[in-house]
């Protein structure tokens, strides 16, 4: 190995070792770790559950810090982790950082009528136009509730 591939090697390994993760509440179970689109590829299976799930942090609630949401290793797909207002508070600073986050995972099964109401809410947002009578059936969303997150910085 010549010199300056030696030098890459050691600036690396120094960088991956000084990254500094906050920790909120107990610690992750790396163990445990799926990927998200194994998990949202059938979630009722992993119900009750403990699970660990990582990705970047593509939001955080601006307004408690009481959730966020980690991309998946699959395109446009995410999973939000929420806790008690006040239980952990995520910082604003954690967007675009790396996560890992153990817990358990929640299903809300919404009515027709908050079915469409969310729909329409998230058609909203991203500047969509949204015609609720193309939702005939209710759906379900999923939730991680966490016992421990890690955000790397």
């Amino acid at each position: 190995m010549n010199f300056c591939k030696l030098l890459i090697l050691i600036i690396a390994t120094i960088g991956l070792s000084t990254a500094k993760a906050e920790q909120f509440g107990k610690p992750v179970d790396s163990a445990s770790l799926l990927k998200i689109s194994t998990i949202m590829a059938a979630p009722d299976t992993f119900l009750d559950q403990q699970i660990t799930i990582e990705g970047t942090v593509v939001g955080v609630c601006a307004k408690r810090g009481c959730w966020m949401t980690i991309a998946s290793d699959k395109r446009f797909q995410n999973l939000k982790i929420k806790v008690n207002d006040g239980d952990m508070v995520f910082p604003m600073t954690a967007k675009g950082s790396k996560a890992m986050a153990t817990g358990k995972l929640n299903k809300i099964q919404l009515n027709l009528t908050r079915t469409k109401a969310l729909l329409a809410h998230i058609a909203q947002q991203a500047g969509n136009e949204f015609d609720e009578n193309t939702v005939t059936e209710p759906m379900a969303i999923y939730q991680l509730v966490p016992t421990g997150v890690e955000i790397f910085e």
